[in-house]
């Protein structure tokens, strides 16, 4: 089920809309992905990702470079790599309602930013890539707050250190 709905979904609708791109002069392909492709099943965020669904994020990645190399100079490919964010994976979400208080303040505890992300987050985020990018194709950009980084905190250096 996640092959059909991620990968290949993404896979034909690129290929179909190529074409199109390409004509246009000036198109650009925005994949969105999840942090699930780094992390799969671990630490606070291990209740969201199953393993099929971390495999699954990891080769978006790969299509990302792939798509990047066979539609240049025409057609710019990037990925946005999404973490918690208000309605994937986060509080208007299904899966958020099953967790304990202990484990969302774990989640949170884990985002450097100590919050999720917002739908306008994304939307800057994507509209970043279409408008502003014109250098940049074949890359990922994380948007997670943090979280892959982790939330342990560098304390001050002691005096006399450095």
């Amino acid at each position: 089920m996640e092959v059909a709905t991620t990968l290949r979904a993404k896979r034909w609708v690129f290929y179909e809309a190529l074409p199109l791109l390409k004509a246009s002069g000036k198109g650009v392909v925005v994949n969105i992905s999840s942090i699930a492709g780094l992390i799969g099943r671990a630490g606070p965020a291990a209740p969201f990702f199953n393993d099929a669904y971390s495999a699954i994020n990891r080769g978006i990645s790969l299509l990302t470079e792939t798509w990047a190399r066979e539609a240049a100079p025409d057609v710019r490919v990037n990925e946005l790599m999404i973490g918690f964010i208000e309605t994937r994976h986060g509080p208007q979400t299904r899966g958020w309602q099953h967790l304990s208080e202990s484990d969302k303040q774990d989640l949170l505890d884990h985002t450097l930013l100590d919050r999720v992300g917002k739908i306008s987050d994304v939307v800057d985020a994507v509209m970043f890539l279409v408008h502003q990018a014109s250098f940049m194709t074949g890359s990922v950009i994380r948007l997670d707050g943090g979280y892959i980084i982790g939330g342990e905190r560098i304390p001050p250096m002691p005096e006399g250190i450095l």
